[in-house]
């Protein structure tokens, strides 16, 4: 169970603005694409205001709208004709580079350790990378958890809320991205592992 299982309630609300975007001319691509900007943008800019951590509460913001053109483009796609193998692959790649653009300068702000932060994001794109090649094995793509890429970006929005409001980053980041890393192997573990037992294949 994770934040992904609340996707489709949550695509119902968006539904309407995305009839909308749809009867505008806005195409499913057009919308990965902002949302992948949006993130670079956010990121270059906590790099450059690492030192101001209420710029931090840029995050939480980000990743809900990016949350919600995520979503919008998905519709977009099914429901509107718009699938494409480019924009299946915007799609995966444009979640990666997004993680890394928004997650990465943590690892700039003075008390949270900077190898905890890239490791538990390599974990995190090692964790997508397993849910893309479930489908070479004849597999769906996998979104097994328990740290889902939804699930990821409530972890850090939290800690950006936190740190923006002033909280003392410690050992208590530390220690909670060390349990996100943990949880995130454990999810490339169980994507691996439902992989193959759907694909039908030997072990």
């Amino acid at each position: 169970m994770t934040i992904y299982d609340l996707k489709p309630a949550f695509q119902s609300l968006l539904r309407p603005a995305c009839k909308a975007m749809a009867k505008a001319g806005i195409t499913a691509n057009q919308v990965t694409i902002a949302a992948m900007l949006l993130s670079i943008v956010t990121g270059a800019a906590l790099i450059v205001l690492h030192e101001h951590r209420h710029a931090l509460l840029l995050v939480p913001i980000v990743l809900f709208l990016r949350m919600a053109l995520n979503a919008i483009d998905g519709m977009l796609a099914r429901e509107h004709d718009m699938q494409s193998s480019l924009g299946g692959l915007l799609n995966e790649l444009g979640d990666v580079i997004s993680d890394i653009a928004l997650y990465v300068p943590f690892g700039l702000v003075a008390g949270i350790s900077p190898v905890a932060v890239i490791v538990t994001v390599l974990l995190a794109v090692l964790s997508e990378m397993t849910g893309v090649v479930a489908v070479q094995i004849g597999a769906s793509r996998r979104y097994d958890g328990p740290m889902g890429k939804s699930d990821r970006a409530f972890v850090f929005g939290l800690l950006a809320v936190l740190l923006g409001f002033g909280v003392e980053p410690g050992a208590w980041i530390n220690a909670s991205l060390l349990l996100v890393a943990t949880l995130t192997a454990a999810t490339i573990l169980n994507r691996a592992r439902a992989a193959v037992v759907e694909s039908g294949q030997p072990r």
